[in-house]
């Protein structure tokens, strides 16, 4: 259920205020998003974890019209990319660690977060665990992660300047390649599109199930008989689990 609303001006948020005020929004007003807090932004999307410090993941800032309706086609007409002033695209990299990476360990080092043992160890532990990703085929997957991690973040620190953002699946990769211009570029993967603006719709809460519904102790689906962090039994989620 929506309703259309003028946005107030926003207040600082707390990260848990953040995550509970967020939702998806798919309306926005032409309203541009200034600048600085676009910047804002895109510096704390690349504080966001990324697995061996990688930081495998880059953001294609789309404001254009002719981006925006490149992304329009790409995502089967969706109304995000044709109102939200921004789309940031998402992207992959999951070659990354054959890249030199010696700028990331000297940064490191001269913030007094690694010595020059723990960085040479790190390296090559972290090359071994590359590869041994990548003879099983889960290299795209890790940089996906990272990439969504890093959107993440960007939704919650949106949510707290009074933006309003749709993180977007169930897009077409290949013509999202061609629009942010890597339409031959294999070695990269499209990992999600959000939309970025200013809310013409106010989305309610739909409600999110129990808490012992989705959260378990120790093992998925635990016994009936168990107790959740509520301290109330949870229901068997598989029969297998449930004599």
């Amino acid at each position: 259920m929506t309703t259309t609303v003028n946005h107030p001006v926003p207040t600082a948020l707390s990260v848990a205020a953040a995550i509970r005020a967020r939702r998806t929004v798919r309306h926005y007003t032409p309203e541009p998003v200034a600048e600085a807090e676009l910047a804002a932004l895109l510096e704390l999307a690349v504080e966001a974890p990324t697995s061996w410090n990688l930081q495998d993941r880059s953001v294609v800032v789309v404001t254009s019209e002719e981006g925006r309706a490149g992304l329009t086609r790409a995502t089967g007409g969706q109304p995000q990319p044709q109102e939200a002033p921004v789309v940031l695209v998402f992207v992959a990299e999951p070659q990354a660690w054959r890249e030199d990476r010696t700028d990331v360990h000297a940064l490191a080092r001269r913030n007094g977060a690694w010595s020059e043992e723990f960085s040479r160890a790190f390296d090559t532990a972290s090359t071994a665990f590359q590869q041994d990703l990548e003879r099983r085929g889960l290299l795209r997957e890790y940089a996906v992660k990272d990439a969504v991690i890093a959107a993440s973040y960007v939704m919650l620190a949106a949510t707290e300047l009074g933006l309003a953002t749709s993180p977007m699946n169930g897009w077409d990769e290949a013509e999202v390649k061609r629009v942010i211009g890597i339409p031959d570029r294999a070695d990269l993967a499209v990992a999600l599109l959000l939309s970025l603006g200013h809310p013409a719709e106010r989305r309610l809460h739909p409600g999110r199930r129990p808490l012992e519904r989705n959260v378990f102790h120790e093992r998925y689906g635990a016994p009936a008989a168990s107790q959740g962090v509520s301290g109330r039994p949870r229901p068997a989620r598989d029969a297998r689990h449930a004599s």
